[in-house]
């Protein structure tokens, strides 16, 4: 698949707030510094349309990305960031909660991780949230230039095995600086597409 065009839509607060014109949606979701949106720009070949910050915790409402004038990605805040307050954090879970409930034109959830580290108890509980509401998921492992080789197949284990990864699910190994696993993902999205045409 080629990116032809990406434009920032819309951000979102509620449920209301959200495009409707049922085009296929793909969200990004993960810990709020696993490089969401350097994911995100890297696949759009874009340097800032997704903001990434020095703050993690800075995405506080659902960002939608129109992409190809054909689908979005749709980027949802990262989560178990400590200096996010309180009352932002308990906003964000019935907002993502009413989204995965409501959203018949997503396609597909991206659930990130970091290549280097066990999955934390925050990634758990997000995949297992995920199943819950019978989504389909690709775990993307970042930063994968960080990651020697000789170690790759024990961090596939560890990350696969913590989330307790179902058969269906997808796995993609990345790197946005290294450019490893862009066309893979982009690949998925267009089948995706295609087979819900």
């Amino acid at each position: 698949m080629q990116i032809k065009k990406a434009d920032y839509l819309q951000g979102a607060v509620d449920y209301n707030s959200m495009p409707l014109d049922g085009m296929p949606e793909f969200l990004f979701c993960g810990r709020s510094n696993v490089g969401k949106s350097s994911f995100i720009n890297s696949l759009l070949n874009r340097k800032n349309l997704a903001r990434t910050s020095s703050t993690p915790g800075k995405t506080q409402i659902i960002n939608f990305f129109v992409v190809n004038d054909a689908f979005y990605f749709v980027d949802v805040p990262g989560y178990g960031y400590a200096k996010v307050s309180k009352e932002k954090r308990k906003a964000f879970g019935p907002m993502i909660e009413e989204y995965l409930k409501k959203r018949t034109s997503l396609k597909m959830v991206f659930l990130l991780v970091d290549f280097r580290h066990k999955p934390s108890e925050d990634d758990v509980v997000m995949y297992e949230y995920l199943k819950y509401f019978n989504k389909p998921v690709t775990v993307i492992a970042t930063k994968a230039d960080k990651v020697k080789n000789k170690d790759r197949a024990t961090s596939i284990k560890t990350i696969k095995e913590t989330l307790n990864l179902q058969e269906n699910d997808g796995f993609i190994i990345t790197s946005s600086e290294g450019k490893i696993g862009l066309n893979e993902t982009l690949d998925l999205i267009e089948k995706c597409i295609e087979r819900n045409d």
